[in-house]
């Protein structure tokens, strides 16, 4: 198992992984912008930018990877997308659970995302050793994320819950934003952890 999961780490920075991985997040990228399709219908013009929050997480994603297949390092761009990615990554298979646990049915298409938010919020901290990180681009993300949470919650555009979690959506704010803060330690820390590394 060892000799694997050394294979998979020295793959990370290979040009066919990374192109196998961009084709697999924009893909997910499109599903996710078709998925929120009712509910940006119904989002004021201006707020549409913030509603579609794991299509925009793996689309920043995909960004990235294709910089790295450029040879290139955008910082500001990595920190948005590993900190977006893995939050929503991780806030989607909460959610999912979480409904079933009240009583939500089970569906494939729940069994299907949560495998993809999960590959998310993984692939966030996998690359997050490469990210060419500094306290100015991740200050700029973070500030964005709650930012983003603060419109979710306040202006009531956040991902339709299941409907089970509707009565308890103030306690889902609150865990956002603090999943927010997690996922901004967690991406800084992997990535203080890693910083000679390159890809």
């Amino acid at each position: 198992m060892i000799w694997i999961w050394e294979w998979f780490r020295q793959s990370l920075g290979k040009r066919w992984f990374l192109w196998t991985l961009f084709v697999v997040n924009f893909l997910g990228t499109i599903y996710g912008f078709i998925w929120y399709g009712n509910q940006l219908a119904e989002t004021p013009a201006y707020l549409i930018p913030f509603v579609p929050d794991s299509p925009t997480g793996s689309g920043l994603f995909s960004l990235v990877l294709l910089t790295y297949l450029l040879g290139r390092h955008i910082p500001v761009l990595e920190a948005l997308a590993g900190i977006t990615n893995f939050k929503y990554g991780v806030w989607a298979v909460c959610i999912i659970v979480a409904g079933w646990m009240m009583g939500n049915e089970v569906r494939w298409t729940d069994v299907m995302l949560i495998i993809s938010h999960t590959g998310m919020a993984v692939e966030s901290v996998l690359y997050a050793r490469f990210y060419k990180l500094s306290l100015l681009p991740v200050g700029i993300a973070a500030l964005w994320t709650l930012n983003n949470d603060f419109l979710d919650y306040v202006m009531d555009i956040h991902p339709w819950l299941p409907s089970v979690l509707d009565p308890y959506e103030g306690f889902v704010g609150l865990c956002t934003v603090l999943l927010s803060l997690i996922s901004i330690s967690v991406i800084w820390w992997v990535n203080m952890k890693y910083t000679t590394n390159k890809v």
